[in-house]
């Protein structure tokens, strides 16, 4: 990573390109799993301002109206990423994880009725191992880019949902490329008290039906 890039992707962060730079960067970040990274570590680098703001989610609807009947423009497809941050109100933690993801696009005709979206930061207690996840609700499934750390020597990682008291349920094991689309069985579907974990296990595995070797990470998941 150079030092052009590290500043590009500040920033992209900051909304400071032009539109023909940013879709230039973005076309960059699709190919570059690190730069992704990178954008993320930015994102949550800038996370603290948030404490400086209370917000105010208006209704998806809102803007979309607004711009018509003013303009008569009619709303276009945008990738979910930066319709969360310009009009959900969600921390920049929450827009790192959509970021980092390759910038999913969802809109209201692609996703089942009713359907949310929600993303999950899972990281270790010492940060060495860091996992961005979205729920992709027309897909189904969640998105995976592991942005920091790997499996140990001679391991695997294998990705678990766990609500309430019940026991974990494997997703099953994550490949040894950063990105993954992991396909989510319906009863998560929404999210609600949702925790997805990680943990490494032998090649192929728990074949116990829960965890068998350490759990090396955890994160929430957090409604969109």
């Amino acid at each position: 990573m150079t030092g052009e890039e590290d500043m590009r992707a500040a920033e992209y962060v900051l909304r400071l390109l032009t539109p023909a730079e940013e879709a230039a960067f973005e076309r960059d970040m699709r190919a570059d799993a690190a730069l992704e990274g990178e954008v993320a570590a930015w994102v949550v680098h800038f996370e603290g301002l948030n404490q400086f703001f209370t917000p105010r989610p208006p209704r998806r609807a809102v803007k979309a109206g607004l711009m018509e009947r003013l303009f008569g423009e009619k709303p276009v497809v945008v990738p979910l990423w930066r319709r969360v941050w310009v009009w959900q109100g969600v921390s920049l933690a929450s827009l790192a994880l959509a970021a980092g993801l390759g910038f999913l696009v969802l809109t209201a005709d692609q996703a089942p009725p009713g359907s949310v979206a929600y993303v999950s930061e899972i990281v270790s207690e010492d940060q060495s191992l860091r996992l961005l996840a979205v729920y992709d609700p027309s897909l189904g499934a969640l998105r995976i880019n592991r942005t920091a750390g790997a499996a140990p020597s001679g391991r695997v990682l294998e990705l678990w949902a766990i609500r309430g008291d019940a026991a974990p349920v494997s997703l099953g094991v994550l490949p040894a490329e950063a990105g993954a689309t992991v396909p989510l069985p319906e009863v998560y579907r929404d999210g609600a008290g949702l925790i997805l974990a990680v943990s490494e296990e032998p090649p192929g595995g728990s074949t116990s039906g829960a965890p068998t070797g350490a759990v090396l990470a955890v994160g929430e998941a957090v409604g969109l």
